[in-house]
């Protein structure tokens, strides 16, 4: 059990099949568990489609955020992770559509697979929240 956090709750939790927590925060500080293309069900959205991965992805992190008064807006570090490089274009999309400046902290990392094999990316941040 972890102490001294208080954990992130949404409602379905298709992480709790995993034996994982959407995340902790941890005074104004939010830490989420990497979130991908997952739709409530537990089912993969968009195989092939790194664009349909993305907005689930970040309307995961979006609904995560928000049950613990944070937001998109809040993100200050993004690590991104693809099982392909050649789709980091898509990947600048992304940053220009949910982020402006001052741009959060970034890390891109090219990975050979995600937990499922249909998944092409996976995001992980790291936000604040008024507390």
């Amino acid at each position: 059990m972890t102490v001294g956090t208080e954990p992130i709750r949404v409602e379905p939790d298709v992480f709790s099949a995993f034996a994982i927590g959407q995340g902790h925060c941890v005074g104004n500080l939010v830490f989420l568990s990497g979130q991908a293309g997952i739709n409530d069900a537990g089912e993969v959205v968009g195989p092939g489609d790194v664009n349909a991965q993305i907005e689930q992805a970040m309307s995961n992190i979006k609904r995560a955020l928000e049950s613990v008064g944070s937001g998109i807006e809040r993100i200050f570090k993004i690590t991104v992770y693809l099982t392909d490089m050649a789709n980091f274009e898509h990947v600048m999309t992304m940053r220009h559509r949910y982020f402006c400046e001052p741009w959060p902290a970034d890390t891109t990392v090219g990975v050979q697979a995600l937990a499922l094999p249909e998944l092409m990316i996976e995001l992980d941040v790291i936000a604040t929240r008024t507390v």
